[in-house]
């Protein structure tokens, strides 16, 4: 079982830096057992992916959407139990509101699609201004 709680949204100028932070309340498994991901929901408009971590023994793996890439970047604490999104180089398309999700690993769902995350926190909005 985990809970999430976003928090760091607000407003922001284009082009200025946004931190936000997914924290989690985990019982039974770790949290580092959990993918963890932020989708977004600007209005209007379907829920997207925004990007997505896994820490393994093995390797990093990073996932991010096009829309983003070169300009956010996610990164998780385990002992911690957070997680955190980057986002540079912020855009008026940016708005909207930004959830956190986590979900045990499934070999038949890719990371990047929300059916493979059970777990969402209630969101945080994000408003860039022109």
């Amino acid at each position: 079982q985990i809970q999430l709680q976003e928090s760091g949204g607000g407003l922001a100028h284009a082009g200025n830096t946004l931190t936000l932070s997914c924290t989690a309340s985990v019982s039974g498994v770790p949290f580092s057992s959990y993918n963890v991901a932020w989708f977004r929901q600007a209005p209007g408009r379907d829920r997207e992916f925004v990007a997505f971590i896994n820490l393994s023994p093995d390797e990093i793996k990073y996932d991010y959407a096009d829309s983003v890439k070169g300009r956010f970047t996610m990164s998780r604490d385990d002992i911690e139990k957070t997680a955190y999104l980057t986002m540079n180089i912020l855009k008026p398309d940016d708005t909207a509101t930004y959830y956190c999700a986590a979900g045990l690993p499934r070999r038949t769902i890719p990371p990047t699609d929300e059916r493979s995350y059970e777990y969402w926190g209630p969101g945080t909005r994000v408003t860039v201004s022109s």
